[in-house]
Order: C-alpha cells, then sequence, then structure tokens
C-alpha cells in the first residue's frame, strides 16, 4: 500500500511539475530576488551592494515618492467607486429581458477588450481641448469644455472617466451575480409590497455582496497599479506631476535611472499597501456580505 502511494504522489507531482515549475522560475524566484535587491544599492550594471533599509528611508524623504503615492491614492479614491457603480448599474439594466438584449450587453463589454495603448490614443484624440470631438459637443449644450489634458484638477478627471468607460469585465461578473439570485426572493419580496428600490436594497445587493466584494478587491489591485493610459497619456505626468502615479516613478526608478534597488523596496511598499487593504476588505466583508447557504 504505501508503494502504490509513493508512486501516486509521484505521478501527481509529476502533472504537475510543469505549474510548479513555472511558479518558481516567474514568480517565487522573482520574489525573493526583489526583496533582496529592496536591500541593496543596485544598479543592474553591476554587482549588487548590500545597504540595509537605506533604500526605504531614502523613500520617506522623496518627495517625487510622495507626489506619486498621493496622485495614485486620490485617484483609487475616486475611480474605484466610480467604476463599480458604473458596473453594477449597467449590469442590472443589462439584466432586463427587453428584445436585443445580447446585443446590448456586447456592446458595452467591447470597450474592455480594447487594448490600453490603443484606449490612451483613443481617449487623448477625444479629449483634446482643440482639436477632440468632447468639447465641441460640450459647447452645442452651451456647457463650457475644460482643458481636459492641460489642468491639473481636469486631467484626473479625464482617467476616472476613462476607468469607467471600460467596466465591461466587471460588469459581465456581476451580471453572473444578477443571474443567480434566486427569483422565489424577489416574488416574495413583491407580495410583501417592496418596491424596485427596497427589492434592490435588501435582496438583490446583499446576494451579490460576493461578487462586490471580489470586484473591490481586483478595483483595489488594478487602481493602484494604473499604468499604461496615464503612461501614454501624460508623459512625465504632466500637467505639473499631477497624474505621475506610483507605477510609473517605480519604472522610471527601475529602467530610466537603473536604481533597480529603489524600484524594488517601492514595489514592496506597494505590495504591502494592497495586503493591508485587501485584509481590511475582508475583514469589513464579514459583517456585510452573504453568503448563500
Amino acid at each position: 500500500m504505501k508503494s502504490i502511494s509513493r508512486r501516486e504522489s509521484w505521478a501527481g507531482v509529476s502533472f504537475a511539475s510543469p505549474w510548479l515549475l513555472g511558479f518558481f522560475i516567474f514568480l517565487g524566484y522573482p520574489l525573493v530576488a526583489s526583496m533582496y535587491f529592496s536591500l541593496c544599492d543596485y544598479s543592474v550594471l553591476k554587482p549588487p551592494v548590500f545597504v540595509g533599509l537605506d533604500n526605504y528611508k531614502q523613500l520617506l524623504s522623496d518627495d517625487l515618492f510622495k507626489t506619486a503615492l498621493w496622485n495614485t491614492l486620490v485617484y483609487a479614491f475616486f475611480a474605484l467607486p466610480a467604476g463599480m457603480m458604473t458596473a453594477v448599474i449597467l449590469a442590472m439594466l443589462l439584466n432586463t429581458k427587453v428584445k436585443g438584449m445580447a446585443a446590448y450587453r456586447t456592446f458595452f463589454f467591447i470597450p474592455s477588450l480594447v487594448p490600453q495603448v490603443s484606449l490612451a490614443i483613443l481617449w487623448k484624440w477625444v479629449l483634446d481641448p482643440e482639436h477632440g470631438v468632447l468639447n465641441p459637443i460640450l459647447a452645442k449644450l452651451h456647457i463650457p469644455g475644460p482643458n481636459w489634458l492641460g489642468e491639473p484638477h481636469w486631467a484626473k478627471v479625464s482617467l476616472v472617466i476613462m476607468g469607467m468607460w471600460g467596466v465591461g469585465n466587471a460588469m459581465l461578473i456581476y451580471l453572473a451575480g444578477l443571474q443567480d439570485v434566486p427569483t422565489q426572493l424577489i416574488e416574495a419580496s413583491e407580495l410583501d409590497g417592496a418596491n424596485s428600490w427596497q427589492k434592490t436594497r435588501h435582496v438583490t445587493i446583499p446576494m451579490i455582496s460576493p461578487v462586490i466584494l471580489f470586484n473591490l478587491i481586483m478595483g483595489i489591485i488594478g487602481t493602484l497599479q494604473v499604468f499604461t493610459v496615464p503612461y501614454i497619456m501624460f508623459p512625465g505626468g504632466a500637467p505639473a506631476h499631477s497624474t505621475y502615479f506610483y507605477t510609473e516613478y517605480l519604472y522610471d526608478n527601475a529602467f530610466r535611472y537603473h536604481k533597480m534597488g529603489y524600484a524594488s523596496a517601492m514595489g514592496w511598499i506597494m505590495f504591502l499597501m494592497i495586503l493591508g487593504l485587501t485584509v481590511f476588505s475582508l475583514k469589513m466583508s464579514e459583517k456585510h456580505v452573504h453568503y448563500q447557504g
């Protein structure tokens, strides 16, 4: 029996070996290496020199680091709830029984399939204050169009709007959650005289709360790691470093300034931030998330 069990164990490990090999090569080793490099003065071109916590101490007095962190937190504070609300509302609308609903669902999901670089170039053209298409439309409605790309305040707003435009993936997950809500609960609430708002608040939202939690955690990770769109639309964090985000500063330190040790320290700080926010979200969810069964 022991020999059979041993052979079965080895067979299981053999079948899992491609995944295990990929995990240790592409995830395990980089994690350990980045932790070590975060404690070193490492320029990639020369061997790393151990400096202890100097990189972390330097970050505390780095004004550009503080600016990038502040910009990222402000963006996440507005973009995350705006994106989640937009996705939930769209999912509820697309969960209704209307003729041609499959076409509507496809229409609202397609924007999330657009590559990030193409998305940035497209919106840069749309929001251009002189040659774009949005401000002339606002002018016809007698609304003065702002300088979307040139003013620090409006630059962040434009990125939040773009985030709301590409919520197709989250919308699809919400839609799947809505279709799993038991119809008998909706019917029971109608028999009790609940209106549409009451059914949404007391039945639908609690039943899809696990989906909301999942999208919240994924949204935290996504908004704190925003990179491609602002990097293309606002080179160097223009205007006035108002769109210079954390990941951009990390990228510049690693690949422009060749301060890989400094960038590794920034990466671990970002990891701890995301981990802390995720644990906090899971802890808070214990009282607000309802799991069926």
